[in-house]
C-alpha cells in the first residue's frame, strides 16, 4: 500500500530528540511542584558496575535545572564517619523539603561492593538489609519520596562494554581495579544483589529496573521513571493532606503500668549538705574514672535528660559535667525546631548531634519530645507520635550497636514542688528568666504530661537504653543520684 500523500516518518534521532524535549518540560514541571510542597526526594541510583550510572546522572543533571538538587556520592567513611554509627554520614546528607537528594554511592553500595571482595553470610547481611528497611521506612513516612533505580546488565554486555573503553586509549582508565573484580564474580554478585533487591524492595521504597545495554533508552526509561514516581506521589499526597491535627482533648495511656511506675516513685528523699558533699565527691571521682575509661576504649557517651519543668535538669547536668573536662564533652539544650528542622525528619537535627568515639554529648531535653510535648499539644498527628516509640528505640539500638553508652534520666517532682519553685523563680531577679506563661500552660496539663511520660517510659525502656528515674524533690539527692547512676552505667556497659 502506498504512503498517503504527505506523510512523513520521522527518524530515530528525531523521535529520541522529541521524547527528551517533552521530558525536560515535565522535569521542570516536577521541580516547581516540589519547591511548592513538603516533600523531599531521595534518588538512589544502583546496579551493576559499569551500566552507565554516571553517564546517566550527567544526562539528567543537564536536563533539570540543578539549584534545588544536591548530588551525594558517598566514599570509602573518613574517621570522623568511622567514629559514628553507620547511618550517621547518611542522615546529614539529607534533603530538605523541596529538594532532591541523589546518592550515587549509597547505603547500598558498601554492602554490594563488599560483597566483590567479601562475601557475607546471610545472617550478617540480613542484618545491614533490616536496618536499611527501617531507614527507608522513616524517609517515607516522614513525606520522602524514595526512587530506588537498578541499572541492570549482563555479563556479557559488561564484559564488551569494558573491552571497548580498554581498546581506547583515551578511556581505559574509566575501567577500575574493582569493576574487574565485579565482572570476574558476576554471577555470584548478581545472586546477591537479587537477593537484596528482593529483600529491600518495600511498599514506598520500590525498585525500578533499568536496562542500560543501550544510552538512550536507559536515559529515557531512567527519567520517565523519576517523573512517573513523582507524579505519583504528588497525586497521592494532595488527596491524603490533612490539616494539622488539633489538640487532643484527652491523652488516653497505651500502657498505664508506666504511669504506676512513675506514681509509685518516692520522691520524700532526705539529704542534709554535709553528707551530700562528702559524697558528692566521691561520686565525682568515680564518674571521672569512668568516663576517662570509655574514652580510653573509644566509647562515645550519650547522656538524654527529661523531666518535668523546674525538676532540677539544669542544676544537674552541671554536677554532672563538672566531673569531666571540659574539652571532652558538649552540651545540647534542645528547644523548638527551627524551621530548617522542621524541614527534616524530627530525629535528623539529634542524629547531626551525635559525638565521635571517645566524647560525651549531653541533651538536655532530646528526641522524647516527639512522645511528650508534641503528642500533647497536637504538633503531630497521632500516627506519628505512635510510631515513634519503635523509631526511637531503633535509634537508640543503632547508638548502642556503635558502642555508644546511653544513659537516660527522667527527673519527677511533685505538683506541690513543682509550684513551690515556679513561685521562687517569679521572686528571684536571677531566677525570673526561667519562668514564662508556657511553664505555666504545662502544669496546667500535669495529668496528661504523668500519662505520656508513662507510656514513654513503659515503651523505651530497653536494655541497651535504660530510662534511670530520679526522685527529685530533695535537689541534692537527685544531683548525687544522677552521678551514682552515670558512673554504675558506664562502668556496667564497659565491662558488657
Amino acid at each position: 500500500m502506498a504512503k498517503a500523500s504527505g506523510a512523513t516518518t520521522l527518524s530515530p534521532k528525531k523521535i529520541y530528540e522529541a521524547k527528551v524535549a517533552e521530558l525536560r518540560q515535565e522535569l521542570v514541571q516536577l521541580q516547581i511542584d516540589l519547591l511548592g510542597s513538603r516533600t523531599k526526594v531521595v534518588l538512589i541510583l544502583a546496579g551493576v558496575e559499569g551500566a552507565g550510572r554516571g553517564a546517566a546522572l550527567n544526562t539528567l543533571m543537564g536536563w533539570i535545572d540543578p539549584r534545588n538538587v544536591e548530588t551525594i556520592s558517598v566514599g570509602k567513611p573518613s574517621d570522623e564517619e568511622r567514629e559514628r554509627p553507620l547511618m550517621w554520614r547518611y542522615w546529614r546528607s539529607l534533603p530538605s523539603s523541596g529538594r532532591i537528594g541523589i546518592f550515587v554511592d549509597s547505603w547500598y553500595t558498601r554492602t554490594l561492593r563488599e560483597e566483590v571482595r567479601n562475601p557475607k553470610d546471610l545472617t550478617e547481611l540480613g542484618d545491614e538489609l533490616r536496618r536499611i528497611r527501617h531507614f527507608e521506612r522513616l524517609l517515607v513516612d516522614s513525606d520522602t519520596l524514595v526512587i530506588k533505580i537498578w541499572f541492570q546488565l549482563s555479563k556479557t554486555d559488561q564484559g564488551e562494554r569494558f573491552a571497548a573503553l580498554e581498546a581506547d586509549p583515551d578511556k581505559a582508565w574509566r575501567v577500575t581495579k574493582e569493576q574487574k573484580q565485579a565482572h570476574a564474580v558476576h554471577d555470584r554478585w548478581a545472586l546477591t544483589a537479587d537477593h537484596i533487591l528482593a529483600e529491600t524492595d518495600r511498599p514506598g521504597a520500590h525498585w525500578d529496573v533499568v536496562e542500560s545495554a543501550d544510552a538512550k533508552p536507559r536515559n529515557l526509561a531512567f527519567t520517565q521513571t523519576i517523573v512517573r514516581r513523582f507524579r505519583a506521589h504528588h497525586q497521592r499526597i494532595t488527596r491524603s493532606r490533612q490539616a494539622s491535627p488539633a489538640k487532643p482533648k484527652r491523652i488516653i495511656a497505651m500502657r498505664p503500668e508506666g504511669r504506676q511506675r512513675l506514681l509509685e516513685l518516692p520522691l520524700e528523699q532526705h539529704l542534709n549538705s554535709k553528707t551530700y558533699e562528702e559524697k558528692r565527691e566521691k561520686w565525682l571521682g568515680r564518674l571521672n574514672k569512668a568516663v576517662r575509661k570509655a574514652a580510653a576504649a573509644k566509647r562515645s557517651i550519650v547522656f538524654v535528660f527529661e523531666g518535668q519543668d523546674a525538676a532540677g535538669k539544669g542544676g544537674a547536668i552541671r554536677r554532672l559535667t563538672s566531673a569531666m573536662d571540659a574539652r571532652d564533652y558538649q552540651v545540647i539544650p534542645v528547644a523548638k525546631p527551627n524551621d530548617e528542622e522542621k524541614a527534616h525528619h524530627y530525629l535528623w537535627r539529634f542524629w547531626r548531634q551525635l559525638p565521635r568515639d571517645g566524647r560525651v554529648a549531653i541533651f538536655d531535653r532530646s528526641w522524647y519530645g516527639r512522645v511528650l510535648v508534641e503528642r500533647i499539644e497536637g504538633f503531630c498527628h497521632p500516627r506519628e507520635w505512635k510510631r515513634a516509640f519503635a523509631e526511637i528505640n531503633d535509634f537508640e539500638e543503632q547508638l548502642a550497636d556503635h558502642g555508644t553508652i546511653v544513659v537516660k534520666y527522667w527527673l519527677q517532682i511533685s505538683k506541690e514542688e513543682q509550684l513551690t519553685r515556679f513561685r521562687s523563680r517569679e521572686q528571684t531577679p536571677y531566677k525570673q528568666h526561667k519562668i514564662n506563661d508556657e511553664d505555666w500552660r504545662n502544669r496546667r496539663q500535669w495529668s496528661a504530661y504523668e500519662t505520656a511520660v508513662g507510656d514513654m517510659l513503659a515503651l523505651t525502656d530497653n536494655a541497651f537504653a535504660p530510662w534511670h528515674l530520679i526522685p527529685a524533690n530533695n535537689k541534692r539527692f537527685a544531683r548525687l543520684e544522677v552521678l551514682r547512676q552515670a558512673t554504675k552505667g558506664i562502668n556496667a556497659a564497659l565491662k558488657g
